[in-house]
């Protein structure tokens, strides 16, 4: 177990903005050993004063239509004007190591030799709605090391591929011009919380078919969020000739501030922190329910029993709990 010298020397590295000490930050907070757990909650503990000064930015869509090209190219032009970007890509688990097996490194020479960037390419672990196990964790480290733009690239497959939008300002869905309908990958679900919708590769003989599909999707929105709801934006670039892009995050700039006059910033952020506590609540209970032996023997008895038909899944989940209760 590492002592409190040694989570006090990564703070520290964390603070003045070392990447290395960055992380070994997330590595912590990443691992499932029961001691790192333990160190990584007080890390956090000492950071979290230094988190909350960015803005964060979720950036989903299908698998091939240029997210980690559209990134590149954002955050290149964010360093140029300034900015401290740190990039979160999380990449499908492999099945035999548990490790990211795409490595957006690789597909981000140039951001990652920028010294004003930090990216990190984690596992899902599994983990539903296109996001790591610790990206919240991962957010609130970078911030404290002084990154002022967080975004989180997802995996971009699965129906619970929205879960980002728990835990950034805003959301952005990705999607290609044309594709043999225009209305491709748009689920109300995603869309329901999409804060805008980016149509990418609007460049040379796509670039009509980009605009076809910008008007029926600016239609489609309007048919979704009905009289009530303000459609989310639709805008066109090209992450490969670095067109739009300035004016896709002039547009989330000027949201930001309109935002934080209001009020609603703060709010979001506020109904974030209590939906994490209720999932983290939520996992912890989980844990703690399997973990306990007693249970686990029951619950193997009550397989058997569901098999045989002599018991039904209400039933056995009374008996489960009740067990788990009945020394508390």
């Amino acid at each position: 177990m590492k002592s409190g010298r040694d989570i006090s020397k990564i703070a520290d590295g964390i603070l003045e903005g070392n990447r290395r000490a960055l992380a070994r930050g997330i590595t912590l907070i990443e691992s499932y050993r029961e001691e790192d757990i333990e160190v990584g909650q007080q890390l956090l503990e000492r950071l979290m004063n230094a988190s909350g000064n960015s803005v964060r930015l979720g950036i989903s869509g299908v698998p091939g239509v240029g997210k980690s090209t559209f990134i590149e190219s954002m955050g290149l032009d964010l360093v140029d004007q300034g900015h401290r970007v740190a990039v979160l890509a999380v990449d499908p688990s492999s099945p035999y190591s548990g490790g990211s097996i795409m490595g957006d490194k690789t597909r981000m020479q140039n951001l990652t030799q920028s010294a004003s960037a930090f990216i990190r390419p984690s596992p899902t672990g599994g983990t539903l709605g296109g996001v790591a196990r610790r990206t919240r964790e991962s957010i609130m480290l970078c911030e404290a090391a002084g990154y002022d733009v967080i975004i989180v690239e997802t995996v971009g497959v699965g129906q619970s591929e929205y879960a980002v939008a728990d835990m950034v300002d805003f959301f952005l869905v990705m999607l290609l011009p044309g594709g043999g309908d225009a209305l491709q990958g748009i689920k109300k679900g995603i869309i329901e919380v999409a804060d805008m919708l980016v149509i990418n590769k609007a460049e040379g003989d796509q670039l009509a078919l980009a605009k076809a599909a910008k008007k029926e999707y600016q239609q489609a929105l309007k048919l979704i969020s009905g009289n009530g709801g303000v459609p989310a934006e639709v805008m066109l670039c090209s992450a490969l000739e670095r067109t739009g892009i300035k004016e896709i995050w002039q547009n989330l700039a000027d949201r930001t501030e309109e935002l934080k006059q209001s009020g609603e910033f703060e709010q979001r952020r506020n109904d974030q922190l209590l939906s994490w506590m209720s999932r983290l609540t939520e996992q912890s209970l989980l844990q703690r329910f399997w973990g306990d032996e007693k249970v686990r023997k029951l619950a193997e008895q009550c397989r058997n029993q569901l098999r045989e038909g002599t018991l039904t899944p209400l039933q056995a989940s009374k008996k489960l709990i009740s067990e788990f209760l009945r020394e508390r």
